[in-house]
């Protein structure tokens, strides 16, 4: 690299990392004052719109209330991907959406009934169902005749919007030369035979087939030839938007209970304004140690890796803003991940440079090889943990979409600052004149240390734990209590909405009323929300019984002077619900697969892949094991939490695995001896690596756990222990299972 292109290199450098920097703090300022340019975020971090509904539907059965909650998910998705929906007694249902503060707004669209109708121009006495009307003010100035029900019974309601298969929104020319917003729909196969009969019929007579949405008629078409093929258009929308959310409401589908709004309000933070700040401080600490640790053990390449990791996080910061993306504490578990890879990309490349110039080759030839020997660990480990977040994404809902972006998107960011960032500066440095290798340092020679030679014994370890585990839920399982220490998220619990005569803030409520709470009811894990314009505190703790309840009213009226007939307390469902939690599953297992497709194909040997996902599996087990032993509350960060262990671990066994794959190359004689040889000499190479990767990506773990408040203890504990299993699996589980499987299950060509 030439000098003046080197020097362009570092400025444009500077100039990137400034603009980040400078919107970056000025988006963290906005977001903690909720300006205008703030980022979401969710309900535990910043609060939103709370609505309630009254089912007004007779005897609704569950079946068809889980079914009305499905569907209020998918509207509300909509808005975030960190939303609640919950059933609150026998016959409300509330929705919880982070990051709006208008209710109208939402009422407007989530509230709506969204059921579909294909109505019949007469029925079957040949009255007419519906007539112009010259009053009305609505676009399609038309009425029913008669109440819905009715013609649902009569059979002039042919279709309705389960009969669609897909609704999309799009444009059609009109009769002015121009383009009008439509949306098209696709029915089923058996829906498509009844509407090709009911059009046929109206055909015969230049009748009508009215399209009813949402309590008003939407286009009422004269039926001019019969439409066989199973496809629709719906005209009639003024704008694109228009047309697009009606397409979303129809794919959604007919809410099929009868919903009236019985109170909304805009809710405070679940976690007060401390969670964010010490949330922030503890990242900003953490960053600053691990820059610090950087510059210390690598020299000018440590300096090289502190800038990428500036640019990392405020480019992180920026795009999360950029692409309105929900930030909870699950959302910041995805951004430590990536933090964790941004760092081990930088890592394994400076080990690699070390390792040439303690070779003898010049630096320069360091510096390019060092890069083109980790390339395929850093990809092959960024890439395994991308397939995971793209899985998640499609099939995961709620909590686990959350995760999905803001994990994707720090991959992304880490890659860009490891592989073109901190690269192309390293060269640029190099070119101006850092050419002496004190700058860069060279690897110490490592004696290789034998970590096959207990394998039993770290296996028995890992089973012991396990086992542990398994004995806990059974202990509990046995004495009347559940397996976990279940959160509300999960199992339900009960509300208590409160009159407390004066406004408190969360962080006060958190300090003076929550530890008289949990002391009467013995829930640690109370949660409070304030209740805009109101004095009113919404509790959610465990299920209560008659006289948890009473001794709870009580002490709120002798500690607080409450008055009793100001406090309501009901039932509340959990707000992760069973689909919620299969989908989350099933996209766990679809991730692994794919993973496991992917190490295969790249390391052209199943035994690799095989003991990745096995080793993958014991983290995920000993996390499961710390929520059973230590009583962890079992919350939406559960789910995070094991999200996160799973792209870390997995992350981990590819570096070392890929250093094995290259070693291989180098043996003359596959042999038992000689791949007990490798594996040894290759956890040795990369033990430094994945001690620095844990370390810092602990310390930023460590730092939110001493600094957070309670809520985020919880949430760092387990996330703790799963890198610290982590780390253990992928040096004395991962590579041990493999060479088991090697030994054990050896090829034909072997």
């Amino acid at each position: 690299m030439k000098k003046n292109k080197a020097i362009a290199i570092i400025l444009a450098v500077v100039v990137l990392l400034a603009g980040l920097g400078f919107y970056g703090v000025n988006i963290l300022n906005d977001t903690t004052s909720k300006g205008d340019k703030s980022i979401i975020l969710g309900l535990d971090l910043s609060g939103g719109v709370s609505i309630t509904y009254q089912i007004m539907t007779e005897n609704p059965t569950q079946t068809d209330i889980n079914d009305t909650i499905a569907k209020l998910e998918e509207r509300a998705e909509n808005y975030s991907t960190e939303y609640a929906v919950y059933q609150v007694g026998e016959d409300r249902i509330t929705v919880e959406i982070p990051g709006v503060f208008d209710a109208n707004a939402v009422l407007e669209e989530l509230g709506s009934p969204g059921a579909l109708y294909f109505i019949t121009a007469k029925n079957a006495d040949g009255k007419a169902n519906y007539s112009y009307d010259s009053s009305s003010e609505e676009d399609v100035p038309y009425k029913l005749n008669f109440e819905l029900e009715e013609l649902i019974e009569n059979g002039s309601v042919i279709l309705t919007g389960n009969d669609v298969k897909s609704a999309e929104a799009g444009y059609q020319p009109d009769q002015y030369g121009g383009n009008q917003p439509v949306v098209s729909l696709v029915f089923t196969d058996d829906a498509a035979k009844i509407f090709g009969e009911a059009t046929t019929e109206a055909a015969k007579n230049d009748d009508t087939i009215a399209i009813y949405y949402d309590d008003h008629f939407i286009s009422v078409p004269t039926v001019e030839a019969a439409i066989t093929n199973g496809q629709c258009i719906i005209s009639g929308s003024n704008e694109f938007a228009e047309a697009e959310e009606l397409a979303t409401f129809i794919r959604i589908g007919a809410i099929s209970l009868k919903l009236e709004e019985l109170e909304s309000n805009v809710v405070g933070a679940q976690l007060g304004s401390q969670a964010l700040a010490t949330s922030v401080q503890a990242a900003g600490i953490g960053m600053l140690l691990i820059m610090v640790f950087m510059i210390i053990m690598y020299r000018l390449p440590g300096v090289v890796s502190a800038i990428a990791l500036a640019i990392y996080t405020f480019g992180t910061i920026c795009f999360v803003q950029l692409f309105e993306i929900t930030l909870t504490l699950p959302g910041i578990a995805g951004i430590i991940l990536g933090i964790g890879m941004a760092v081990d990309a930088n890592v394994v490349t400076f080990a690699r440079i070390k390792e040439e110039i303690a070779a003898g080759t010049s630096v320069s030839m360091s510096i390019k090889n060092g890069y083109k020997k980790a390339m395929s660990a850093i990809v092959d480990g960024n890439a395994t943990t991308f397939i995971a977040a793209v899985v998640l994404m499609i099939l995961g809902s709620g909590t686990v979409k959350g995760f999905a972006y803001t994990l994707m998107l720090s991959i992304i960011l880490s890659m860009f600052t490891a592989l073109l960032v901190a690269k192309y500066l390293m060269q640029a440095f190099y070119a101006i004149g850092l050419k002496d290798k004190k700058f860069y340092g060279a690897a110490k020679e490592i004696k290789t240390i034998d970590f096959l030679k207990r394998r039993v014994l770290w296996f028995t370890i890992s089973l012991a734990i396990i086992v542990a585990g398994v004995g806990g839920v059974a202990y509990h399982s046995a004495t009347g209590g559940n397996a976990f220490n279940y959160g509300i998220e999960f199992a339900g619990g009960t509300s208590t909405t409160v009159d407390f005569g004066k406004t408190y803030t969360i962080d006060e409520i958190e300090k003076e009323i929550i530890p008289y709470v949990s002391k009467v009811t013995g829930d640690s894990a109370v949660q409070a929300t304030t209740v805009d314009e109101s004095t009113n505190i919404v509790l959610k703790t465990k299920t209560l019984s008659l006289e948890e309840r009473e001794a709870l009213n009580a002490m709120l009226v002798k500690e607080f002077g409450v008055d009793e007939d100001t406090i309501t307390s009901q039932s509340i469902s959990s707000t992760v619900s069973g689909e919620m939690r299969q989908n989350a599953i099933i996209a766990v297992i679809v991730a692994c697969f794919f993973m496991l497709i992917y190490i295969r194909l790249r390391f052209k040997d199943l035994r690799f892949a095989t003991s990745a996902i096995l080793a993958l599996l014991h983290d995920v087990l000993i996390v499961l094991t710390a929520y059973v032993l230590l009583r962890i509350t079992v919350g939406n960060t559960l789910i995070a939490c094991v999200l996160t262990v799973v792209g870390y671990s997995i992350n981990n066994t590819i570096v070392v695995f890929d250093r094995i794959r290259e070693n291989l190359l180098s043996v003359k004689k596959q042999t038992p001896e000689s791949w007990y040889e490798v594996a040894n000499h290759s956890l040795t190479q990369t033990l430094t690596r994945s001690m620095y990767t844990s370390l810092t990506t602990v310390v930023m773990v460590v730092l939110l756990y001493v600094l957070g408040v309670p809520a985020i203890k919880e949430f760092a504990l387990p996330l703790l222990v799963g890198m610290l299993a982590g780390t253990y699996s992928s040096l004395l589980i991962a590579t041990q299972l493999w060479y088991e499987m090697k030994i054990r299950f050896k090829a034909k060509t072997e």
